[in-house]
């Protein structure tokens, strides 16, 4: 008996430690484990709706909480924004791609534990994309076309700011965005690049044409250079040479020709050789100038040349960007005057199918009501009209009383009293005049294509059985 309560009290200590095991759940580094149920209470003092851990272990209580895990893999997301307005009425299409996960902060698990948790990864996807859709259009709303194609890093930041915040209510983080290409369906992101590409090449080929200047001018310094030295020499060559020549010669006469000769020779023979050399001096300088002249003009007209057709460019360049800037304007204000006149039209319809559905509810109202009282004059419509019309016979008496009611018979003076003998007949006579020129009830019904009641005319019958007869139909 003692071994049969040992035996089940080890049985109970092995579940019971087998349950609390199973009831301890470790998080991987992939996922956040979202403990809910029974959880406690939050910073704000207000039920916890979970608890989320990522990294490390909890035990879950049985009966009072309960887990589940979210899935930390990274989403990509592309989307692919067409047709979308700038800041300067420009549609763009700018693909983009974005990823996407679920963020690790505190604050930001517990809204994704409160609003992804049990969904698919395509799903949370689906939510994401709305929202950076709407996000990526917000910013390209705000920013130039010159700012999103130019200032990427601007552009990427603006994207990041809002996107991050939108996505961070629902738990997400912004971790990744790669713009592919932006391109407008007017071209003027093309225009612009042309524009760019066109300046380049000017200012390469102006510094192509400054580079060449230069070496020419160079090599035309370096060639005067080298001439003017080539003339010196020469001519120290030849000075020597001369020198030379008049010692020997004055050596070789010293015994024939008187020093007086010789002197002479000398001196007439050193002038001739300082002239030639002078003169062979100047003329190579000369040469040397004028080859260097030369080529500083061919260097100034190609200059010139290529001048030329840089201004040409960039006046061609620049008139057609303006070109395109004007059509473009154009056909904005165009597209808006259409949506302002489209815009009331659609006010103006809207205004007046509410009249014509107004009217025709008033008619058919109407319509239905006489339909009714045609039913309980026994169908006769003509019945039904002088019923109509006898309840209008009080207002049709007080509009003819109306017509003298204002009238002060003390007040009257009749100027023509016809026999009468006395005012009061004459006064009298008046008013009876006037009141006979007041339309006869019978007569107004027949102007309306109608006849009174027999009864209303003078008839034996009495209102009450013309009551009861319409009672009895």
């Amino acid at each position: 008996m003692d071994l049969y309560l040992i035996l089940i009290l080890v049985a109970v200590v092995f579940v019971t430690f087998a349950a609390i095991l199973a009831r301890y759940k470790r998080c991987p580094s992939d996922k956040i484990l979202v403990i809910y149920g029974k959880t406690g209470r939050n910073k704000q003092g207000s039920a916890s709706s979970a608890r989320c851990i990522h990294g490390g272990a909890s035990f879950i209580w049985p009966v009072f909480q309960s887990y589940s895990f979210l899935d930390l893999t990274p989403i990509s997301i592309e989307c692919n924004l067409t047709n979308a307005l700038s800041k300067q009425n420009i549609r763009v299409d700018v693909p983009c791609r974005f990823t996407v996960g679920i963020s690790t902060e505190p604050e930001n698990m517990t809204n994704a534990a409160e609003r992804l948790l049990g969904l698919r990864i395509d799903d949370i996807r689906g939510i994401a994309t709305d929202i950076l859709f709407g996000q990526l259009r917000l910013v390209i709303a705000t920013m130039d076309i010159e700012e999103i194609n130019a200032d990427r890093d601007k552009f990427l930041a603006n994207v990041s700011t809002n996107v991050e915040a939108e996505l961070r209510k629902i738990g997400l983080k912004l971790i990744n965005v790669n713009v592919t290409d932006i391109r407008d369906e007017s071209g003027y992101i093309e225009a612009l690049g042309k524009e760019a590409a066109a300046k380049a090449i000017n200012d390469a080929k102006k510094s192509v044409a400054e580079q060449n200047r230069f070496g020419e001018i160079g090599k035309a310094e370096a060639d005067r250079d080298k001439d003017i030295r080539i003339a010196e020499t020469s001519r120290d060559t030849r000075i020597k040479t001369a020198e030379a020549n008049a010692l020997a010669v004055e050596g070789e006469n010293n015994s024939k020709i008187a020093i007086a000769n010789s002197d002479a020779t000398r001196r007439e023979r050193a002038a001739e050789a300082e002239r030639l050399a002078v003169a062979a001096e100047k003329v190579q300088a000369a040469k040397a100038l004028e080859e260097a002249y030369k080529s500083e003009r061919d260097a100034e007209l190609a200059r010139a040349e290529r001048e030329k057709a840089t201004q040409q460019a960039n006046i061609v360049v620049a008139a057609e960007i303006e070109k395109q800037k004007m059509i473009i304007a154009a056909e904005a204000e165009a597209e808006k005057l259409r949506r302002e006149a489209k815009g009331e039209a659609d006010a103006i319809f809207a205004k007046m199918d509410a009249q014509a559905r107004g009217a025709l509810e008033i008619l058919s109202k109407q319509a239905e009501g006489f339909n009714q009282l045609v039913a309980a004059a026994g169908g006769d419509a003509k019945d039904a009209i002088t019923m109509l019309i006898s309840e209008k016979l009080p207002e049709l008496v007080k509009t003819q009383v109306e017509a003298v009611k204002g009238i002060k018979i003390d007040k009257v003076t009749v100027w023509d009293g016809g026999n009468s003998k006395d005012g009061k007949t004459a006064t009298s006579n008046f008013i009876s005049g006037m009141m006979g020129s007041v339309p006869p009830l019978e007569d107004l019904f027949k102007m309306a294509g109608l006849s009174l009641p027999g009864y209303l005319k003078g008839a034996e019958a009495p209102v009450a059985e013309a009551a009861e007869e319409v009672k009895g139909e």
